[in-house]
């Protein structure tokens, strides 16, 4: 065998084992990569001892043994698979296209680890945990094209949820921004924001009239990278609401049962400030005011992009708060001077404000959140003596909240997937959540991979010839 022929041997088992890793990754780390609950019929014989053998084990109960719903508890759990900070980039006249190559890979990348977790996993629910793209400040045009990116290369649906949204992008309109402030500005004043009609859903499995119930619901968080900080504009707003829907919201589900619970979703950007337009912290804070005046007997799952405050050492991100000044504007920015620019966490009372608002009597709950790349796990233990939210790394109350930060799934940081299960226990009568933390890996791998099956197909090709 000549070496030119040794060579493509290799190649082609390189190229073999680096792609049935990327596409099987998530056996390799079984626990951490499933629901905290599984449900199988426990196979017996040979099957059973498979099941023992790590790796392999996990690949046979995937293909070879089903979940049936016989075996699942009633209610069922709920499944949802969350994502943090994707960040994807654009392109510009003058971008490399090197650089180009890397944005249509990166999208690739990404959207490759969501469809092997929802192949795996068959969530209930899909979260992208805000800063879906890189920058807010780029044109309508540019919102666009990333929108239809992560859509349909990132998470892709099927059309009947999309076309809407994929044919206005289509029709290459900058968004009407005035008609929306226009109409936001009446609402506001009129006190449209204080009618918990407005925020309320129940039982939504789709958000469109498809009626598609075997795929996950898709829901949006508003991140600072989307919209902003206090610079946000209504051009910033009129878009998302326009393609991803509203910024603030609750769904209910279950409430003619004895385990009700619900998802709230909150644009954390705008309870801070000050703001360009102070308006939008008038109109979420009335969201939060509404949704801590409203009675409800179940238990939430709290969506925000940024964290709740805690104190310094609990996490990779300490607390901090940067405003505009003339040293960080850019020229022509300097109507900004003064503005929230950035923040690691919200700041104490304005969290204390929404969890007293979202976690109302003894029911449990989750907070699940982006905005720090590193992730981290903390508690929020309720203090009956000083009736404050005490974050900790432990549970030390008897009424406690989770915040489930979910690490980014940039390549830099592995591409991962956070995992919340929600379980009712029939017991206690309560939902009990957990959460788990599923890695990739590194985007260099992803791309080895594909170059490598480019490269055995030329490399076989030529040995055959000669």
């Amino acid at each position: 065998m000549s070496w030119f022929s040794k060579l493509t041997w290799l190649v082609t088992l390189a190229t073999f084992v680096v792609n049935v890793y990327i596409y099987t990754y998530p056996s390799l780390n079984a626990d951490q990569c499933s629901w905290h609950y599984t449900y199988e019929d426990e196979p017996s014989g040979l099957g059973k001892r498979v099941l023992d053998i790590p790796y392999v084990g996990d690949l046979y109960k995937r293909y070879f043994v089903e979940e049936l719903d016989a075996n699942k508890p009633d209610p069922r759990d709920i499944r949802i698979m969350s994502f943090g900070d994707p960040q994807i980039n654009g392109n510009w006249p003058s971008t490399p296209y090197i650089k180009r190559l890397d944005n249509f890979g990166n999208d690739h990348y990404l959207g490759h680890i969501y469809r092997v977790m929802k192949g795996r996993l068959n969530p209930t629910h899909v979260v992208g945990l805000g800063d879906l793209f890189s920058s807010q400040w780029i044109a309508d045009s540019e919102f666009y094209n990333r929108t239809r990116r992560y859509m349909t290369r990132l998470f892709p649906r099927p059309a009947e949820q999309t076309f809407l949204e994929l044919d206005f992008i289509a029709e290459h309109k900058d968004i009407d921004w005035v008609t929306h402030m226009n109409w936001f500005q009446k609402s506001l004043e009129e006190g449209l924001f204080r009618n918990p009609d407005f925020y309320h859903y129940e039982n939504i499995r789709d958000w469109t009239s498809a009626n598609l119930t075997d795929e996950p619901l898709m829901v949006n968080v508003s991140g600072n990278h989307d919209i902003g900080y206090g610079d946000t504009t209504y051009q910033h707003m009129a878009r998302w609401r326009k393609l991803f829907g509203k910024d603030n919201f609750w769904i209910e589900y279950d409430n003619d049962t004895d385990h009700p619970w619900r998802i709230v979703v909150l644009n954390s950007l705008a309870v801070d400030g000050p703001l360009l337009q102070p308006e939008f912290k008038d109109y979420t804070w009335q969201f939060i005011e509404t949704l801590d005046q409203k009675e409800y007997h179940g238990s939430t799952i709290l969506l925000t992009h940024i964290p709740m405050y805690k104190p310094a050492g609990l996490c990779v991100d300490g607390p901090l708060v940067e405003l505009f000044n003339e040293k960080n504007c850019h020229p022509g920015g300097e109507y900004r001077i003064g503005l929230l620019k950035s923040e690691n966490h919200l700041q104490h009372e304005t969290s204390q404000r929404i969890m007293n608002a979202a976690f109302k009597g003894n029911y449990s709950g989750i907070i699940v959140t982006g905005h720090d790349h590193e992730g981290c796990e903390n508690y929020y233990n309720f203090n009956f003596d000083s009736g404050i939210w005490e974050a900790s790394k432990s549970i030390d109350s008897p009424k406690y909240i989770k915040e489930a930060t979910v690490r980014s799934m940039m390549g830099d940081f592995g591409g991962n997937t956070g995992l919340i299960t929600g379980h009712f226990n029939n017991d206690s009568k309560s939902w009990e959540f957990e959460y788990r933390l599923c890695p990739f890996i590194v985007q260099h791998v992803w791309w080895v991979a594909q170059a490598g099956i480019i490269l055995t197909v030329l490399l076989q090709s030529v040995n055959f010839l000669h």
